[in-house]
């Protein structure tokens, strides 16, 4: 491997949407989970969900803070490492990226203030609209993001003009193959990571015993939902999968460390894959269940990676990892959620500590098996940076290669400086634990919900 600009370029730009990633996948998850909470305050009047509420509402804050000052930099570093692929293509991911800053952020970003400080200032029901317009900015953000990266791996509605890509059909951009499957796909990733985070805070405060009442109720919640959305999560990944295989084939063969075109392709559980002689070492494999799983057919043919030259071949061993390392844990995932509802059935949910523990040690696998997806989707476009269209090597700008490395020092020193002040911030807010709710909130929401009689303790 060659450490040139192109190399380092890449690394830069991985490592810092990497690390932004991390943050949206948890607040696009935390609007939900809030919007939920507050809800059942506002039909129940029961102080408890005003807790969870206002304790939540803290880290996704916080969270919210880092995802912005992280995210700024990804555009600037589009214009500054990959100048020539912006002036190809900037006629359609800036528009979508404009899209995005518009319908989304702004959107976030103007109830914000509202969903944060508006507990005593406006009335439940309009603090409760601002939730839900919140909850919406993340999911349109995701949309826009995903929609533009899925162009990037699929390409559509466009015609070549100059060198440059210009728009034949909206629609078709923005709706482009992949977008669809991937974006849903995201979304209940965010889901499913958000609910191992919450239950492995939930799990620490059982096993402490301390702040009980807010911690068995978000307990039971999303390990509740996490029992739906683990096989949805699953189901969706498989439709992500057909897409992959039928518009990014080698992908497929990246991915399940296929080498030879053939049908019936074995679903290889262990391999050591050697790109240098194109063959995997102490392989293990399933017979043709790789075939079925990708076609949906016993004997359905997959592309092998010798079908074209070794420099169109996607980066073989991180996509083949990376692509494991997020399916074991979606599965890790079912199987805790599993337990849980074994748990529950048998009334016994909070009484073992080795499951709090087990919550905990999985509480961050979330964030670590969406990174593993991110890099799998994109190790295995290579070496494309827009499928079909234009190389990687092409798309990056020529500065010196002294310039990125210095960017990429002081990038990695200011971002684990921020991250290092984030952790210390949340972990303080999670040792601190809830706190007792304002009794003027609970006075509004009282004099306001038809449901007064369902509260008695709040009296």
């Amino acid at each position: 491997m060659i450490i040139d600009t192109t190399l380092l370029s890449r690394i830069q730009f991985g490592f810092t949407i990497g690390f932004h990633i991390l943050f949206p996948t948890l607040n696009i998850g935390l609007a939900v989970f809030l919007s939920i909470m507050e809800a059942l305050w506002l039909k129940t009047s029961k102080t408890i969900y005003l807790t969870i509420c206002q304790f939540w509402t803290k880290i996704f804050a916080l969270t919210f803070g880092m995802g912005v000052v992280s995210g700024i930099v990804l555009a600037y570093e589009l214009g500054t490492n990959f100048g020539p692929f912006i002036r190809a293509a900037g006629g359609v991911l800036g528009a979508l990226f404009a899209y995005e800053v518009l319908s989304a952020f702004f959107l976030e970003s103007g109830f914000l203030g509202v969903m944060l400080f508006g507990w005593t200032k406006v009335s439940p029901r309009l603090h409760y609209t601002a939730t839900l317009l919140v909850m919406l900015g993340t999911a349109i953000s995701a949309f826009w993001i995903l929609s533009a990266n899925s162009w990037m791996q699929t390409p559509a509605g466009f015609h070549i003009e100059a060198g440059k890509y210009v728009v034949d059909n909206w629609w078709a951009v923005i709706f482009n193959p992949s977008a669809i499957p991937r974006f849903f796909h995201m979304i209940v990733a965010s889901y499913l990571t958000t609910c191992f985070a919450i239950a492995g805070v939930s799990a620490w405060y059982l096993l402490k015993q301390r702040h009980l009442n807010v911690a068995k109720p978000c307990f039971s919640f999303v390990l509740g939902a996490a029992i739906i959305l683990a096989p949805i999560q699953i189901l969706l990944g498989d439709g992500v999968g057909l897409t992959i295989h039928k518009y990014q084939p080698l992908k497929t063969a990246a991915m399940e460390g296929n080498w030879k075109t053939r049908k019936g392709a074995p679903l290889i559980l262990f391999a050591i894959p050697d790109s240098q002689r194109a063959t995997n070492h102490y392989e293990i494999g399933i017979p043709k269940l790789a075939s079925l799983l990708n076609t949906h057919h016993w004997n359905g043919t997959l592309v092998g990676l010798n079908s074209v030259p070794p420099a169109d071949r996607p980066i073989v061993g991180s996509t083949f990892w990376m692509f494991r390392v997020m399916l074991a844990i979606g599965f890790l995932f079912l199987f805790v959620a599993l337990i849980a509802l074994w748990l529950r059935v048998r009334g016994q949910l909070y009484y073992y500590k080795g499951f709090y523990r087990l919550c905990i040690a999985v509480a961050p696998l979330g964030f670590l098996g969406t990174i593993a997806g991110w890099v799998t989707a994109e190790s295995g476009r290579q070496p494309w940076i827009a499928y079909h269209l234009i190389r990687t090597s092409q798309a990056a700008s020529l500065v010196p290669l002294h310039q990125v490395i210095l960017s990429l020092i002081l990038l990695l020193i200011v971002y684990g400086i921020v991250f290092s002040f984030y952790l210390f911030y949340l972990f303080k807010v999670i040792n601190k634990g809830p706190a007792l709710p304002n009794s003027d909130m609970i006075t509004d929401v009282i004099a306001e919900t038809p449901f007064k009689y369902m509260a008695p303790e709040i009296k």
